[in-house]
C-alpha cells in the first residue's frame, strides 16, 4: 500500500537531482511503510535504517547546493533538517534498543512532514537555484 505518492505538481522543485532524490525517498517510506504492515520487525529495522540514511544524504546534497550558491534561507531551511534528523535518529536508536516501535503512526508523521516541508520550504530553492543554473 503506498503512504505517499510523488506527483510534479505538488512536490515539484524544478531542481532535477532534488527532485529524484525526493522520488527515493517516497519509495523508501513506501517500502518501510509495507514492512510495518507485514509486522516483520528485522524487515522494519532494514528499512528504517535504509530511509534514513538516504533521507541524511539528500539532506547534505540540498544543504551542498544552498552553501555553493549562497542560498539565503538557508539557516532555517538546515535547522528543519537538522529536527527531523535528531528525531529520525532517536527514534532509530530507540528502535534498535527494543524501547521502541515503528508504527503507522511513525509513518503518518514522516508522511505529514513530508507534505508540509517540500511544497512549503523546498519548492522555495526552486528559483532561486535555476537562476542559478542548477536546473
Amino acid at each position: 500500500m503506498s503512504l505517499i505518492t510523488w506527483t510534479k505538481e505538488q512536490f515539484a522543485t524544478n531542481v532535477s537531482a532534488h527532485d529524484q532524490e525526493h522520488q527515493e525517498i517516497f519509495r523508501l517510506l513506501n517500502v518501510l511503510g509495507d514492512s510495518v504492515g507485514s509486522g516483520d520487525r528485522a524487515a522494519v529495522g532494514r528499512d528504517l535504517d535504509a530511509l534514513i540514511a538516504y533521507v541524511a544524504q539528500h539532506f547534505a546534497a540540498e544543504e551542498a547546493n544552498f552553501e555553493k550558491y549562497g542560498y539565503p534561507a538557508t539557516p532555517g531551511h538546515k535547522a528543519e533538517h537538522d529536527k527531523l534528523v535528531a528525531t529520525a535518529l532517536d527514534l532509530q536508536k530507540k528502535f534498535h534498543a527494543g524501547e521502541a516501535e515503528v508504527t503507522g503512526d511513525t509513518a503518518a508523521f514522516i508522511v505529514g512532514w513530508l507534505t508540509n516541508h517540500i511544497p512549503n520550504v523546498d519548492k522555495l530553492y526552486g528559483p532561486f537555484l535555476n537562476e542559478k543554473g542548477v536546473a
